[in-house]
């Protein structure tokens, strides 16, 4: 004779009863998901993968999270049902920095991008760059830039070529779990139309002479309605280029661009798009609620 409780019994009952309705909810899900990919296999330049409308579904669920459930367990399974079901719609493999000494990026990509997502491990930044240009991998996670580094990996991102890799996503997007420590935050590269979600940042990168600091590049995008939130620039035989994050969603064909450029002319000579993300999820938004652990029959629940 079972010694377990006969409400506990019911309980359990429950319990296998949401999980097949969840499952069931999956499978729909699935079968609405295969819907949209043959409708982006019918009309070509759609990807499979699209980081901003993730972002979105991510930020709506956090944003209706009620009870006691982590937002950050929340944030972390719905990215392995994101990730499978960008691969479903064809192959997806990730070009990922990853050195002896830096294996958090490795951690933090595969937290973002599935842990069944095959992924690719490089020693150098220039060369998980190259698996993507070379289409070796859709997507690249390479670390985010610092100032006044040397030589900084993105220059080599640099293109006028509207097809060539530029900025998609920043890693981390959700809280870094047990990722290694070892690294600071990523941006992930690959292709694809840029997308506005409504919490975004856009990258643009300039050629420009050495006389124009980063200051005046500042001061300029400010006066324009743009403001910076980070700069980093480099100097070479050619001149200088200047990597600058503005804290919006600006579309290419923006007129400020226009505008900035020949607020800077001759010494600017050339303004380069370099791609976007969407705004991680800050901190006090995957804060566990405190009621977590006390609520009424929370221990009985937690060894169901």
């Amino acid at each position: 004779m079972s010694d377990i409780p006969s409400d506990l019994e019911g309980l359990r009952r429950r319990i296998d009863e949401i999980d097949d309705r969840l499952q069931d909810l999956l499978v729909e899900r699935i079968q609405i998901v295969s819907t949209v990919a043959a409708h982006k296999r019918g009309n070509r330049g759609v990807a499979a993968h699209q980081p901003a409308r993730e972002a979105e579904i991510i930020r709506r669920l956090i944003e209706r999270n009620q009870g006691a459930f982590p937002p950050a367990t929340l944030v972390r399974m719905w990215r392995e049902l994101l990730a499978a079901t960008v691969r479903l719609q064809g192959e997806f493999t990730v070009a990922v920095y990853a050195p002896p000494g830096a294996q958090g990026f490795w951690d933090m990509a595969r937290d973002h991008y599935g842990s069944h997502t095959p992924m690719l491990p490089f020693r150098t930044t220039n060369q998980a760059i190259s698996a993507v240009t070379d289409g070796q991998a859709a997507v690249g996670v390479l670390p985010r830039p610092q100032e006044d580094e040397p030589d900084p990996s993105w220059r080599h991102l640099l293109s006028t070529d509207s097809n060539a890799p530029h900025v998609i996503a920043r890693l981390p997007f959700g809280s870094r779990g047990n990722a290694r420590s070892d690294s600071g935050d990523a941006l992930a590269i690959g292709r694809g139309a840029e997308q506005e979600t409504g919490r975004d940042r856009t990258l643009i990168a300039t050629e420009n002479a050495p006389s124009i600091s980063r200051g005046r590049i500042v001061s300029t995008l400010s006066g324009l309605g743009l403001a910076s939130t980070f700069t980093a620039s480099c100097e070479h035989a050619d001149g200088a280029n200047t990597l600058i994050e503005i804290d919006a969603f600006v579309p290419p064909g923006d007129p400020r661009l226009d505008r900035f450029r020949a607020q800077l002319e001759p010494a600017l000579y050339r303004v380069l798009r370099f791609g976007g993300y969407a705004v991680p999820l800050s901190p006090s938004l995957l804060l566990t609620p405190k009621t977590a652990g006390h609520a009424p029959g929370a221990t009985a629940a937690a060894k169901v």
